[in-house]
């Protein structure tokens, strides 16, 4: 394995382009973070993943300039469509800041009403979690928040949309073995 040497830096100063580009280096399913209620938004994310099965956590990363911090931080529910690997014009709605605000943002894209929190969620998607915010905690420029597993649903034969090195993906063909 071979160093960039040019892409190196001295102990503790990191370039922030030079980070963004190592990140990318790691493959992450693509998301749409949702809350409801009075206040509804929604936002594409990757920073989510699974924290525990008992009890049932996942966690999502919001930058603490996001509309979607702040609703968060005022939700008691939120969801989380994985989003399948034909949906990445979606990924690309949710992640434009021209959009509309409010509800109406959820009239260009087919949705569903989370049956336990009334959270939207994405038609269509590969997987949908319904969370009650549990806790969060600080992340520096951004907050981790975890939520509680309130119901799940996954559509058995939908590959997921990923992001790789900057770019949507999707799975080419399937390897056999477990890993």
């Amino acid at each position: 394995m071979s160093v960039d040497s040019a892409r190196t830096a001295p102990a503790g100063v990191i370039d922030p382009d030079t980070l963004r580009c190592a990140f990318g280096a790691f493959a992450t399913g693509v998301t749409v973070v949702t809350v409801g209620s009075t206040a509804p938004h929604g936002m594409t994310a990757n920073s989510f993943t699974t924290v525990s099965l008992d009890p049932a956590l996942v966690l999502v990363c919001v930058d603490r300039r996001a509309i979607m911090h702040t609703c968060l931080v005022e939700a008691e529910y939120f969801g989380v469509s994985v989003l399948a690997a034909d949906q990445e014009d979606v990924a690309r709605y949710f992640a434009d800041r021209r959009r509309p605000m409010g509800s109406a943002q959820f009239d260009a894209v087919p949705c569903l009403t989370g049956r336990h929190t009334g959270v939207p969620l994405i038609a269509g998607a590969a997987a949908h979690f319904e969370c009650r915010l549990w806790r969060s905690y600080d992340g520096g420029d951004h907050t981790i928040f975890l939520g509680h597993l309130v119901s799940l649903e996954r559509s058995a034969d939908a590959d997921a949309l990923l992001f790789l090195s900057g770019r949507f993906r999707q799975i080419g063909r399937e390897r056999s073995g477990a890993a």
